[in-house]
C-alpha cells in the first residue's frame, strides 16, 4: 500500500474555514483568495478521498468525516508549528498579558490573537477583560503588558496608538422601548463604563430625563435585557446582533427623544520596557485591526 501524506498547507485551510466558517474569511486570514481556498480544501479531500464540509449558498457544515479529521489535524499543526518556532524563532516565546473590554474582545479580538497564537506556538496569551476605566487603572498599576482601550476621538495628542474607530448607536428591541416614556431606561454596565457615560451625557446635554433600568456586568446579560424590552443600551453599529435594532441618533428609524452619539475609538497602549514579545503583538494587533478598520 502506498504511503499517503497529508499536507500541511492544505490541513491548516480546513482548519480554518473550520474556526472561521466561511471560505472568504479563511482567505483573508490565510492570506489567500475565495477560490484559492476552494482549491485547497479540493486538493485535501481528494487526498482522504472523502467530502469534509457540505456547501450550499448560505451553511457551510462539516461532514462526519470531517468531524473525525478536525481534532487530529489541529494536533499536527500544534506539533508542527511548536517545531519550527522551537527551531527558528526561540526568541518569540514568554507571556504576554493584555487587557481587553469584553464587547471588543467579543466582536473583534479572537480572530487577530489566534492568528498570532497560531505563528508564535510558544507565546502564551493571558487575555482579560473588564471596563475600561478598570482596564486602565490595572494597567497603570502594572497588570499588563498592553491594553486596549475605548476613548472619545479627540483633537489633541492621547495616550496609545488608535487602531479602530466606529460609531455609537442607541440599541433597542424595537421603537417602543423608548415611544411616550417620561424617562429613558438605559441599559447599562456599573460604572464606571465610557458607553455609560456616553449615554447620560448625551440625554442630559438636551434635558431629556432617563433612568437605569438594568445594569448587568456582561455584555450578554445587557443584550438579554434589552431583548426582553426592559430598555435600550449604547453599542458600536457593527455590534448590534440580530433581533434588535438601532434606533435614533445616528442610525435605524428615528427616535425624536434620543440624541446623536460620538464615534468611539479604540487604542492600544504599551507599557514602558515591554518585552520583544510582547511588542510584536503589539504590532500584529495594529496590523490586523487597521486591515479590519
Amino acid at each position: 500500500m502506498a504511503l499517503r501524506n497529508l499536507d500541511i498547507d492544505l490541513l491548516r485551510c480546513f482548519v480554518t474555514i473550520s474556526d472561521t466558517g466561511s471560505f472568504t474569511r479563511a482567505g483573508a486570514r490565510l492570506g489567500r483568495t475565495q477560490s484559492g481556498i476552494s482549491l485547497q480544501l479540493k486538493r485535501l479531500e481528494e487526498q482522504v478521498g472523502r467530502a469534509l464540509f457540505v456547501r450550499s449558498p448560505r451553511s457551510l457544515a462539516m461532514t462526519f468525516e470531517g468531524e473525525r479529521l478536525i481534532g487530529p489535524a489541529r494536533q499536527i499543526l500544534r506539533l508542527h508549528d511548536a517545531t519550527l518556532a522551537e527551531m527558528f524563532e526561540p526568541d518569540i516565546a514568554g507571556s504576554v498579558r493584555i487587557g481587553v473590554p469584553e464587547d471588543f474582545a467579543t466582536a473583534h479580538l479572537p480572530g487577530v490573537l489566534a492568528a498570532f497564537a497560531e505563528a508564535h506556538p510558544l507565546v502564551e496569551l493571558e487575555v482579560a477583560c473588564d471596563l475600561t476605566l478598570n482596564l486602565f487603572e490595572r494597567f497603570h498599576a502594572g497588570d499588563f503588558d498592553l491594553v486596549l482601550v475605548k476613548r472619545q476621538p479627540a483633537q489633541e495628542r492621547q495616550e496609545g496608538v488608535r487602531v479602530w474607530r466606529e460609531p455609537l448607536v442607541w440599541v433597542a428591541r424595537d421603537r417602543q422601548a423608548v415611544a411616550d416614556r417620561l424617562r429613558i431606561p438605559l441599559v447599562v454596565s456599573p460604572e464606571p463604563c465610557v458607553y455609560r457615560k456616553r449615554a447620560t451625557e448625551a440625554l442630559d446635554a438636551i434635558g431629556r430625563a432617563w433612568r437605569i433600568a438594568y445594569t448587568s456586568t456582561s455584555l450578554a446579560g445587557s443584550l438579554s435585557a434589552v431583548r426582553a424590552g426592559l430598555g435600550i443600551t449604547v453599542l458600536p453599529l457593527e455590534m448590534v446582533p440580530p433581533g434588535l435594532m438601532a434606533v435614533g441618533g445616528n442610525a435605524g428609524p428615528e427616535v425624536a427623544s434620543l440624541p446623536p452619539l460620538y464615534d468611539t475609538e479604540i487604542a492600544l497602549i504599551e507599557a514602558p520596557g515591554l518585552s520583544d514579545t510582547a511588542h510584536l503583538l503589539a504590532q500584529h494587533i495594529i496590523a490586523a485591526l487597521e486591515r479590519g478598520a
